[in-house]
C-alpha cells in the first residue's frame, strides 16, 4: 500500500475521454508527478485496460468514488483491485458499513499491495447552499468532519477533502490517515468548477499529503513544465 510522502506529493488528474491524450500526459508528467488520476470519464470511455497501461508510467489513484449497497462496494473493490491501483475511491457517504465491506474486500484481494481505501467526504465544488439543497445543515466543515470520522473509524486508511478542511481534520485525527487533496489551483489559475480550494502551498502547510492537481497542468501548454513548476513550489 502507497505511503505518505516526505512532503506534499502531486497528482496529476488526467480527465478526458481521449485514451491516447491521458497516456501522452502520462508520459510527460511522469518524472515530477508522485501519481497519476484515472477518474471516472477515462475509465468510462477507455475501460479497465487503460489503468494497465498508464500505471506502467507512474502508479495510479483509481477514482470511481464507489457508492452503493456494501456487497455491492466490496465486489466492486475485489475487481478493482486486480487492476493494480494505488489509490481507490469510495464515498464516505455510503456509511460505516460501507466502508467497512471496502476495507475487508481491499485486504481480500490484495493483500500487503492493495490500494490506499479513500474516503471521499464533500465534493470540492459543492459549497454550504450545495449541501443544504440536499438536506444537509451546517456546512462542509462540520459535514467533513462528521464524515471523515465515520470512515476512520470503519477502517478507511485516509480521506479526500478540500484544501480548507485539511488542517480541522489533522487537528481533530492527528498525523495517522491519509490526506488527498483536490482543490487545488496554482496562484493567477482560474477556478473552474471549484468552490473550495486553495494554492498548492497553502494545502501543503495545512497538513495535506497528496495533491491532485487536473487542468491546471493537462491544459497548460507545456505539462510537463506545470507539473514541475508545482512540485518546485511545493520544494520551496
Amino acid at each position: 500500500m502507497i505511503g505518505r510522502p516526505n512532503r506534499a506529493g502531486v497528482i496529476a488528474a488526467l480527465d478526458t475521454a481521449d485514451a491516447a491524450v491521458a497516456e501522452r500526459w502520462a508520459a510527460a508528467v511522469a518524472p515530477h508527478v508522485g501519481l497519476v488520476k484515472i477518474g471516472l470519464e477515462l475509465f468510462c470511455a477507455a475501460g479497465p485496460g487503460v489503468v494497465a497501461r498508464i500505471g506502467q508510467r507512474r502508479p495510479v489513484f483509481l477514482d470511481l468514488k464507489f457508492h452503493d449497497i456494501p456487497n455491492t462496494v466490496a465486489g466492486a473493490v475485489r475487481s478493482a483491485c486486480g487492476l493494480g491501483p494505488a489509490m481507490l475511491t469510495i464515498h464516505a457517504g455510503g456509511g460505516a458499513t460501507m466502508v467497512a465491506a471496502a476495507r475487508r474486500a481491499a485486504e481480500e484481494a490484495g493483500g500487503a499491495s492493495r490500494p490506499a481505501i479513500l474516503a471521499v467526504t464533500v465534493l470540492t465544488s459543492m459549497d454550504a447552499a450545495t449541501l443544504a439543497e440536499t438536506g444537509v445543515a451546517g456546512g462542509p466543515a462540520q459535514q467533513v468532519l462528521r464524515l471523515a470520522r465515520v470512515a476512520l473509524e470503519a477502517g478507511a486508511d485516509g480521506l479526500v477533502c478540500s484544501p480548507q478542511e485539511v488542517a480541522l481534520i489533522r487537528a481533530a485525527h492527528g498525523a495517522g490517515p491519509l490526506l488527498v487533496v483536490p482543490g487545488v489551483r496554482p496562484a493567477g489559475a482560474a477556478r473552474g468548477d471549484q468552490a473550495r480550494l486553495a494554492t498548492p502551498a497553502e494545502a501543503a502547510a495545512a497538513g495535506a499529503d497528496w495533491l491532485v492537481v487536473g487542468r491546471p497542468i493537462t491544459q497548460a501548454a507545456d505539462p510537463a513544465g506545470a507539473a514541475a513548476a508545482i512540485v518546485a513550489e511545493l520544494a520551496a
